[in-house]
Formats: C-alpha cells, sequence, structure tokens
C-alpha cells in the first residue's frame, strides 16, 4: 500500500511531512503532492522549494493550469465556463450571496487524484484496487470539522495530526523547537475566504497586493450566466478601497491581540 502526503505547503501540511522525515509519523511516504494552482503568494513557492531539500522522499508538483488566467478569460482549464470561485456576489435587487465553489476541486483535487492514479500505475478510468493507497493529508486537532472520508474506495484518507492530538498552534510550536522557519499560510493569493489580516499580509508584498487588486478590478463584470457584480472581499468593495487598518491603527487598544482565549464561554 502506498502513502501519499497531500502537501499544500501551508502550517499543517508542512508539519506533518517534517515529522514524517523525522519518523515522528510512520511509515515513511512514498513522496508527497503539491497541487499547484499557480496562484499561491511567492513565500509559498520559496517555502516549497525549502522543504524539498527536507524531505528524505520526493516532492511532486502538478497542475490543472492557471486558476488566474482561467479566472481572467472566465473559462476553466478545459475551455468550457470557468471553475467558480467563491467570490462575493451582489445582485442588482441590493441582495448578496457567495458565488458556488469549484476551483477547489478542479485545480486541488482533480490534479492530486490524477497524480495519485499515475503513481499507482493505473490510466484514468481503469480500476484501482480497493485500499491501494492512503492520503495523509494535514488537517490539525481545530479543524476537525473539516475531516471527509474518501469519494475513492481505492485510497483511504488519514490525519496524522488529529492521530496525534495536535492544533494548528502546536505545529508552530513544533517548528519552532525543530528550530524551523515558520511556514507562510498557503492559499490562492485572491481567495475570498482570507480574513483582513490575511489580506493585510498580502498587501505587505507589493507584487501580489497590485495582482489581487487586478483581479478583482476584472471579475467586476459578470461572468457569463451571471447578473452580479463579483467581489474579492467580504465588505463588497474594490479591494483597493477596503479599510484593512488594525485597531491598534486606528489608535484604539487591542485587549485581546485579535485572538479569542475562551473569554465568552465557547
Amino acid at each position: 500500500m502506498k502513502n501519499f502526503i497531500s502537501l499544500g505547503a501551508g502550517v499543517q501540511s508542512s508539519t506533518m511531512a517534517l515529522m514524517a522525515a523525522h519518523g515522528e509519523i510512520t511509515p515513511m511516504p512514498d513522496c508527497a503532492i503539491f497541487a499547484d494552482t499557480q496562484w499561491e503568494p511567492y513565500a509559498v513557492y520559496k517555502w516549497l522549494g525549502w522543504m524539498e531539500k527536507q524531505l528524505p522522499f520526493p516532492v511532486h508538483r502538478v497542475t490543472k493550469g492557471s486558476l488566474r488566467e482561467d479566472a481572467i478569460r472566465k473559462q476553466n482549464s478545459t475551455g468550457g465556463r470557468f471553475a467558480a470561485i467563491p467570490w462575493f456576489v451582489r445582485n442588482p435587487d441590493g441582495t448578496q450571496a457567495m458565488g458556488r465553489r469549484q476551483c477547489t476541486s478542479e485545480y486541488k483535487l482533480g490534479p492530486l487524484v490524477k497524480e495519485k492514479r499515475r503513481l499507482l500505475g493505473y490510466k484514468a478510468r481503469q480500476r484501482i484496487p480497493v485500499g491501494s493507497c492512503v492520503t495523509w493529508i494535514g488537517i490539525s486537532l481545530d479543524e476537525a470539522h473539516r475531516m471527509k472520508p474518501s469519494h475513492d474506495k481505492w485510497s483511504q484518507n488519514r490525519w496524522p495530526l488529529i492521530e496525534a492530538r495536535m492544533t494548528r498552534e502546536d505545529c508552530l510550536r513544533w517548528m519552532e523547537f525543530m528550530g524551523y522557519p515558520r511556514p507562510p499560510k498557503s492559499s490562492c493569493i485572491g481567495c475570498p475566504y482570507h480574513h483582513d489580516n490575511e489580506w493585510r499580509a498580502i498587501k505587505a508584498d507589493p507584487k501580489a497586493w497590485a495582482d489581487a487588486v487586478e483581479i478583482d478590478r476584472i471579475i467586476r463584470a459578470p461572468a457569463r450566466g451571471m447578473i452580479g457584480e463579483q467581489f474579492m472581499h467580504r465588505s463588497m468593495k474594490p479591494l483597493n478601497e477596503v479599510d484593512l487598518s488594525t485597531a491598534a491603527d486606528r489608535g484604539q487598544i487591542d485587549a485581546f491581540g485579535e485572538e479569542c482565549e475562551g473569554m465568552c464561554g465557547v
């Protein structure tokens, strides 16, 4: 049975891969697979290059194409209607919604499955025996609600960080204890799920920020089959007009350091 790591190159999956390299998670994986949307921040690609030098097993980079370019062309990687990114939509009647989320399945999960089939020696539509591989997924204890079984009977999912009862903060502490740098957050530059602290991090990178602002402007025009305006930011404002300042920037006292410590009783 093959063991594959789904490597997003963020905090959790990087910690999981490095723990495996140190023998803290067994068995040793056959490889890690990075599904590249071609729209990650530069820091992620730099980190991935560093990671490849630390791991005793190979990292396979796979891609379905550029999510950014397909979003501009308003089509998907096969030339059809573009894979929907769940940007925020404001309809002519004033109602608001989020678009459909298809980018993950097309640009992340699809290439990952295709590469696993290739590594197992099977072509598309060839039947693969049940239980041929295990896919390690870097979900930590604080994200346990994201755990989902595999859609493919030939591949079962495993969550080593859940097994180790590790949270994201535990991952960061492990990285620090081992003397490793802090990993960047892995997500597409134009992802609508960014919180403002993540948008501030993107804004700190002039090239990434200029890219996000440009694409945010381009997506304003409705795509085929839509009638509403699209926005990257949940405020429904052009990205370069959004106030991303912190309470401290505005002269307010931040008594909680922008972190919830459970004081509200949840």
